[in-house]
């Protein structure tokens, strides 16, 4: 059996049925994993629901912005925008209901214990961990389950920059607060001193950055993908959708 995991489909189903084929996927033997995002953008946002859906145990997806965005509309939290043109066949769809009920019972995380690997959209605070990420997602599921008109429940996660992150539900919307203990007098210190050491070697140096002995330039980070799992390649055309085979990364073999 094998497991893949395959982020960010927005609509392109007529990519992801390539890319199932290319793996010579078997719904018997193997498994998907969805990193969220499955509608918007592409063409077959639609076909793309009732594809996933049919999979049964064999696809396990997470919510994305896309996802949640359908629903906040669905549901009537949130309007069309001129760039949602393509949500617009889900929400007239004979069987939206049924879609769109599926799709809101789907989770924001997944974590599979026999593998060890976890599996979220778009990543999570550095100074999280798995298990406070996992109640936060669980508070999350059980706002988003529990309505069925989102007026009140907005799915915003504000990213903590502190160490300490905690999630909480005020006026009806989830909101992850942070705390940033006040470290000890000495670190204090410690750090105004560097802090002033940097800036006269700066000064030394005309103002500009100072000079590390044996240190190459600085260099810029690369932008991390979507789906945490790996790089995306390939190209996209006018509809949004990669065509690259290459969007699957192998979790187990």
């Amino acid at each position: 059996m094998a497991t893949y995991a395959i982020g960010d489909v927005q609509g392109c189903c007529d990519e992801l049925e390539a890319l199932l084929h290319e793996l010579s996927f078997d719904p018997a033997r193997d498994r998907l994993w969805f990193v969220g995002d499955l509608v918007n953008r592409g063409p077959r946002s639609l076909d793309v629901l009732r594809l996933v859906r049919r999979l049964g145990d064999a696809a396990t997806t997470v919510l994305g912005n896309h996802d949640l965005h359908l629903l906040a509309i669905a549901r009537g939290a949130a309007h069309l925008r001129p760039a949602d043109h393509t949500l617009v066949h889900v929400l007239e769809a004979p069987d939206r209901d049924s879609l769109l009920d599926w799709l809101q019972s789907q989770p924001v995380l997944h974590h599979d214990p026999t593998l060890g690997v976890t599996m979220v959209h778009a990543g999570l605070p550095p100074q999280w961990d798995i298990p406070l990420a996992r109640r936060c997602a669980a508070e999350l599921e059980t706002a988003l389950r529990g309505e069925t008109q989102w007026p009140a429940v907005r799915a915003n996660v504000r990213q903590p920059p502190g160490p300490v992150g905690r999630c909480a539900r005020r006026r009806g919307s989830l909101a992850v607060h942070h705390e940033r203990p006040h470290p000890p007098a000495g670190v204090r210190q410690n750090r105004a001193t560097a802090a002033q050491a940097q800036r006269s070697a700066g000064e030394d140096a005309g103002g500009r950055d100072p000079v590390v002995p044996g240190a190459g330039p600085p260099v810029k980070p690369e932008r991390a993908s979507s789906a945490g799992i790996g790089p995306r390649s390939g190209y996209h055309d006018g509809d949004g959708c990669s065509r690259s085979t290459q969007g699957a990364s192998g979790v187990a073999g």
